[in-house]
């Protein structure tokens, strides 16, 4: 009897030393990431980096899988974690496994939510970038990170190990290792290459030997740019796609003026309450310390003539995937109401008002003339001329013309 309860108390002891064991080894794990993870986003999120990686740089095509799964898989086979593992697991047997099929299922959750928002600011990172989004995005990716929160949940005591199995694929997890070690070694160069400005992109062929441009001439950050206050100037600048196509060999033209803002035609929608779409990329102690009110903020959408979608989602606190809840007309004008509550001093509308019927979008560009914000209009709508002082016309072919709208100017559109 005295045998029996001495063998059980020895296995319950080797049990709590294995969990113990096992709680360490997982805290660090989690210290590891958090700590790599923190710097990456610091260089992600710095500046438009995450811009530049995806349309001046074609080096990495899924930094979302980079940022989040390969970065896990990477601190969960680091080195010194594993050393220790396999030089203790040996001695230790698993007593005590029971998984716990809830706390699994969250964790797959939490992690999924985590790509999600790595992934959604890549498809619009040229909105963010425009909108400079950035500290806001970067609180999205920090929140949802917390959210994995290893340590609190108690997740890390259910992945117990194996520890003769692990010793007989030790080989195959060192290999392993070595792939995700060069894959998170080639997004630290990349991300540092992108800070300091230097970019490689593989153009598909030299479009503009015929047109006298060098190839080496249309490499992003080729160019010059002098920051200076209330002017827009282009001089000398070639407008060039991605790959190679010139559409206009020498931009040249100037407008007085103060802050920048852009409205795509895909307005971009971020994470949080309706109020936030509006705001964006403001808090809430932003829009209170520019002492503007909820009541305010109903004038604005007045104005694009969308307060009813207040009792329809139930207040300016309401939270949903508001690019799925929104229709493209509706996304539209919230994003004129977000122009109206930054007034900036001129704003670039790239086909903003594409699915917003005349009538509103005419109320809509006379409130614009009415508060001073200068317009930079891409449209193929006859109706916006009467809204315009200059037009810029390219021919495709690299030409252009930039000349002030008189009563005989020909209009051309749909």
């Amino acid at each position: 009897m005295e045998a029996g309860l001495c063998g059980c108390d020895e296995g319950w002891a080797i049990s709590l030393v294995n969990n113990v064991l096992k709680y360490g080894l997982n805290e660090l794990k989690l210290r590891f990431r958090t700590r790599l993870s923190t710097h990456l986003y610091e260089r992600y999120l710095r500046g438009f980096t995450y811009y530049k990686m995806s349309n001046l740089d074609n080096r990495i095509s899924n930094a979302d899988q980079l940022l989040t799964q390969d970065v896990e898989k990477f601190c969960d086979s680091a080195p010194g974690v594993m050393i220790l593992y396999l030089l203790l697991s040996g001695t230790l047997l698993t007593h005590l496994r029971r998984p716990i099929s809830r706390l699994t299922v969250t964790e797959q959750r939490l992690e999924g939510d985590f790509r999600y928002v790595n992934s959604r600011l890549i498809t619009n990172s040229e909105e963010v970038a425009f909108y400079q989004g950035n500290k806001r995005e970067k609180k999205n990716i920090d929140t949802s990170f917390m959210r994995l929160d290893y340590y609190r949940s108690g997740r890390m005591l259910v992945k117990l190990a194996e520890a003769i199995g692990r010793l007989v694929l030790a080989g195959r997890e060192l290999t392993r290792l070595a792939g995700f070690t060069a894959r998170v070694q080639e997004l630290l160069t990349v991300l540092k290459d992108l800070n300091v400005g230097q970019y490689q992109r593989t153009m598909v062929e030299n479009r503009a030997s015929s047109d006298n441009l060098s190839l080496l001439a249309l490499q992003p950050g080729r160019g010059l740019v002098v920051n200076e206050d209330n002017v827009i100037r282009f001089e000398h600048v070639p407008l060039v796609t991605p790959n190679g196509d010139v559409l206009v060999q020498e931009l040249n033209f100037e407008v007085q003026s103060g802050k920048l803002f852009y409205i795509p035609q895909r307005p971009y929608m971020t994470i949080g309450t309706l109020r936030d779409q509006v705001i964006y990329p403001d808090s809430n102690s932003d829009m209170t310390s520019r002492g503007v009110s909820d009541d305010d903020l109903r004038e604005l959408l007045g104005r694009v003539q969308l307060t009813h979608i207040l009792d329809r989602e139930c207040g300016w606190d309401a939270t949903a995937d508001w690019m799925d809840v929104l229709s493209g007309g509706e996304k539209q004008r919230i994003a004129m109401a977000r122009l109206f509550y930054h007034k900036p001093q001129f704003a670039i509308l790239d086909e903003c008002t594409s699915a917003v019927s005349v009538d509103v979008e005419d109320a809509m560009y006379q409130y614009c003339r009415q508060v001073g914000i200068t317009l930079f209009t891409v449209s193929h709508r006859k109706s916006l001329w009467k809204h315009h002082e200059y037009y810029l016309h390219m021919d495709g072919r690299g030409s252009f013309d930039f000349k002030p709208i008189q009563p005989d100017t020909q209009e051309f559109g749909s």
